[in-house]
C-alpha cells in the first residue's frame, strides 16, 4: 500500500459499514480515501436497537450533537436493563450502569452490602444504584448531579431505530467525502501471490480496488468467510439460542428509560421502547420450541397492536477465529454474533473500529498489528460470552426442558472461576479486556440468585449502627437526586423529541 492514498474499501451498509465509513470519514486529509459498496436490494439485520454507555464515546469522537441524534433516529433514553424471570419465576433484578453504593477505603462496596444484609440493615442491591432508582421511578437527566457532589453523573446510553442510525451516519459520511457505490457483490478475486483481496467485483462487471477491506457484509462474511475461508468459533455448546423472531408493536404510553429482557419457555424476549414504537424479539432454541410457539408467545406480550409480521432471524453464536485476516477486517454480524441480551452488538462495532484506527496501517500490514487487533479482538468476545453464559447457567428455573438443559450444560473455566470466587468469598476481580464492570457483575451474579459465604474480614470493623446508618444515608441520597430529575418523557420532549406527523 505505498505509495499511493490508501484506499480503504466497505463491504456492505447497515449499522457496522456507515459506523464505519463515518468514523473513517474524518482521515480524508490524511492520504485515506473511503468508499462504502452496497446494494438497496439486501436487506440488513435491524435487531441491534439497545446501547450501552460507550455508544456516548463514539458519537462524540463524530462531534455530533446528542440532541440532534435522539431526534433523527427516535431514540430514547437507556439507565439499565431489567431481568424478568431468570432466576426464578416470578424474579426481578436490573443490571443498571454506573455505581453502586461506595467502596470504603480498598474494601468494595459489596462486603459492606452483604454484611449488612446479614445484620437485616440494608435493602436490595438496587436501592443503592441511582440508576435503577431513576429508571424504574422513570426519570432521565444528564450532566453533573443537582443534589449532592460526591456522586458522578449518571451514565447512560440510548434504544434507537438502527435503520434510521445508519440512515443518519451515512448522511454524515457522505457530507464527508465518502463515496457510496450501489451494486450487489459478485466475486471477491484474490491476489495469487499474496492470497489478499484485490478487488470488489459487482455483478455489473465494475471492479472496484482498494487496499484494505472492512466486510460488513452482515451472516454471509462475503470476505472474510467467503473469499478468505477464516473458519468460525461456534459457541453454541454454552450459548444455545440459533433463532431470533422479531417485530415492532404500537407503543403502550410513555417509554421507560431501560431494556426489558423476560425469560420465556425456550429462551427470552426482548422490549426495547422508542419514541414512535417499541421493539420487540423472542430470542430462542429451535431445538427446545416450535416457530408457531415462539410468534404465538411474542404477539400475546406485546403493548400495542404489531405492526408487521414476525420476521425469523437464524445464527450461530460465536466469532471468526480472525477477525482481521490478510487485508480483510470483519466489523458486525461478519465478524460474529453474541446474541442482544446485554446489548453488545453495536458495541462489539465500535470496539473494532476503536482497534482498527489505534492499528490502522499506512503501507504494508504488519504480521504482528493483525495479530495483536485478534489478540484484543478473541478476548472480549471471550469476556462478553462469560458475561451472557452467567445469565443462563446460574438460575433455579428448571420447568422447561430448555431451561435444564442450560443448568446442566457445560462453562467456560474463566466463568466457573469468576461465580466460585464470589460464592466462597465474595471477590469479583475484572481484568483489563472485561467490557463489563465489577459492579455489573455484581448485579448479575446476585440477581441471578448466587449469594456469597463469606465477606472481607475488614467489613466487620464498622460498627453495625454505623453500618446501618451508611446504608441509609447512601440510599437516601440517590433518593434524593432521582426525586427532582425531569420524568423520561419530559427529558425526551426538551432534549430532541422527534417530530410527529
Amino acid at each position: 500500500m505505498t505509495g499511493h492514498q490508501t484506499h480503504i474499501v466497505i463491504a456492505g451498509g447497515g449499522t457496522a459499514g456507515w459506523m464505519a465509513a463515518a468514523l473513517l470519514s474524518s482521515f480524508g486529509q490524511r492520504g485515506y480515501r473511503v468508499t462504502l459498496v452496497e446494494s438497496e436490494e439486501i436487506g440488513t439485520v435491524g435487531v441491534g436497537e439497545a446501547t450501552i454507555p460507550q455508544i456516548n464515546l463514539y458519537n462524540q469522537a463524530l462531534g455530533i450533537d446528542e440532541d440532534e441524534f435522539v431526534r433523527a433516529t427516535q431514540a430514547t433514553y437507556k439507565l439499565g436493563i431489567e431481568f424478568v424471570d431468570w432466576s426464578h419465576l416470578g424474579s426481578r433484578y436490573m443490571h443498571a450502569f454506573g455505581d453502586i453504593g461506595r467502596d470504603i477505603g480498598i474494601v468494595p462496596f459489596q462486603h459492606y452490602w452483604h454484611r449488612a444484609r446479614q445484620l437485616g440493615v440494608a435493602d436490595e442491591l438496587g436501592h443503592y444504584s441511582l440508576n435503577e432508582i431513576a429508571a424504574r421511578d422513570g426519570r432521565m437527566q444528564r450532566g453533573p448531579l443537582k443534589t449532592t457532589d460526591v456522586v458522578p453523573a449518571m451514565p447512560y446510553a440510548f434504544h434507537f431505530d438502527a435503520m434510521l442510525y445508519a440512515a443518519y451516519l451515512r448522511r454524515f459520511a457522505e457530507e464527508r467525502g465518502v463515496e457510496r457505490i450501489e451494486g450487489k457483490i459478485a466475486d471477491v478475486p484474490l491476489d495469487g501471490e499474496s492470497g489478499d483481496v484485490i478487488a470488489l467485483v459487482l455483478d455489473d462487471g465494475r471492479s472496484i480496488g482498494g487496499d484494505l477491506f472492512i466486510d460488513c457484509s452482515g451472516f454471509r462474511g462475503l470476505l472474510i468467510e467467503g473469499a478468505l475461508a477464516t473458519g468460525y468459533d461456534d459457541w453454541s455448546n454454552y450459548l444455545p439460542a440459533n433463532r431470533a423472531m422479531a417485530v415492532p408493536c404500537a407503543s403502550g404510553g410513555a417509554p421507560n428509560p431501560y431494556t426489558r429482557s423476560t425469560a420465556r419457555m425456550a429462551g427470552w424476549q426482548w422490549r426495547i421502547p422508542l419514541q414512535h414504537r417499541i421493539g420487540n424479539g423472542y430470542v430462542f432454541c429451535d431445538a427446545f420450541t416450535t416457530h408457531d410457539e415462539v410468534r404465538e408467545t411474542l404477539l400475546a406480550n406485546l403493548d400495542g397492536e404489531a405492526q408487521a409480521e414476525p420476521r425469523l432471524l437464524r445464527f450461530v453464536t460465536g466469532r471468526r477465529r480472525k477477525c482481521w485476516n490478510r487485508n480483510v477486517v470483519a466489523l458486525g454480524l461478519a465478524s460474529g454474533f453474541m446474541e442482544p441480551l446485554e446489548s453488545t452488538s453495536i458495541h462489539l462495532i465500535q470496539a473494532g473500529l476503536s482497534r482498527l484506527i489505534k492499528m490502522l496501517p499506512e503501507g504494508r500490514i504488519p504480521t504482528a498489528v493483525i495479530d495483536e487487533y485478534n489478540r484484543q479482538t478473541a478476548l472480549e468476545y471471550e469476556s462478553i460470552r462469560d458475561f451472557l453464559v452467567l445469565h443462563y447457567k446460574a438460575t433455579t428455573r428448571d420447568d422447561t426442558p430448555f431451561w435444564r438443559h442450560c443448568a446442566a450444560m457445560p462453562i467456560p473455566d474463566s466463568l466457573a472461576h469468576k461465580i466460585e470466587l464470589f460464592r466462597e468469598a465474595g471477590h469479583i476481580f475484572r481484568t483489563s479486556d472485561d467490557l463489563f464492570t465489577e459492579v455489573g457483575w455484581l448485579q448479575v451474579l446476585v440477581g441471578q440468585g448466587i449469594e456469597p459465604a463469606a465477606h472481607h474480614p475488614l467489613a466487620d470493623s464498622v460498627e453495625p449502627g454505623d453500618l446501618a446508618s451508611y446504608m441509609e444515608t447512601w440510599e437516601s441520597l440517590m433518593r434524593r437526586e432521582a426525586k427532582q430529575m425531569p420524568t423520561h418523557t419530559q427529558f425526551l420532549h426538551s432534549h430532541g423529541a422527534a417530530q410527529t406527523a
